[in-house]
């Protein structure tokens, strides 16, 4: 399984503070049977630029590199973008997708989104070689109209859930239902630390984790998938 949202990369943002706490999430991860983990930091425009926010990200790399534990998931560079007006059509932001692929992961604001906000997005989402991912959708489920997500899934735009939302018995039926009809494309842990947020794929029920494998069933052609995140031995 691929964990596709995680803060794991040391010192980048508020998630892991030192290449100790880094190595020790990603022996969390294989312990848990996570073949494949996307390194997403946050990124925000009012506080950063790309060259900038790349130049520590790969310092953050070299630094972790000497670290990683014996048998250690396969591990990919991208970004957590947070939205910013205009992000349809801001400079090099293809280079924040996640490595090998198409896939941009996108944090939206959390409040009720504007017509504008939603064109941005497809707009983002129809520049080539970008394919947008909305972060862990199930935060912002209440606070948008019901006809936002069959608007955006129609256009193409994908979406990733957080473990936790089928982990909690409060949301995991709906969460398993989702990810049954296609409206849930990834799974990330978000974890940030070896504490409150560490990496939680152990909390899923066993018929919840055969879900969650099968979530790579639904990806849309063409999306540039890297070879080996499908789990085609259980789909």
């Amino acid at each position: 399984m691929t964990d596709f949202h995680t803060h794991i990369l040391p010192g980048m943002d508020d998630g892991s503070g030192s290449v100790g706490e880094s190595a020790a999430m990603l022996r969390e991860e294989m312990e848990q049977g996570i073949r494949n983990v996307v390194l997403t930091p946050h990124f925000h425009a009012r506080d950063d630029s790309i060259p900038s926010f790349l130049c520590r990200r790969r310092q953050a790399w070299n630094q972790l590199l000497p670290h990683l534990p014996p048998q250690c998931p396969n591990l990919f560079l991208g970004a957590e973008v947070g939205y910013f007006e205009g992000i349809g059509a801001a400079e090099g932001i293809r280079q924040l997708r996640v490595e090998g692929s198409s896939l941009l992961l996108l944090e939206m604001p959390f409040c009720r989104w504007t017509e504008r906000m939603a064109e941005d997005v497809l707009k983002l989402n129809g520049r080539e070689g970008i394919q947008v991912v909305l972060a862990h959708i199930e935060r912002y489920a209440s606070m948008q109209p019901k006809q936002m997500w069959p608007y955006l899934r129609g256009n193409g735009i994908l979406m990733q859930a957080d473990v936790s939302f089928l982990a909690d018995w409060r949301s995991q039926h709906r969460g398993l239902r989702m990810i049954s009809g296609g409206e849930i494309h990834f799974l990330g842990s978000d974890c940030h630390n070896m504490t409150n947020r560490r990496p939680n794929w152990d909390r899923l029920s066993p018929g919840a984790k055969a879900a969650a494998a099968r979530c790579a069933a639904h990806f849309p052609p063409g999306t540039g998938i890297p070879a080996g995140w499908i789990d085609t031995d259980i789909q």
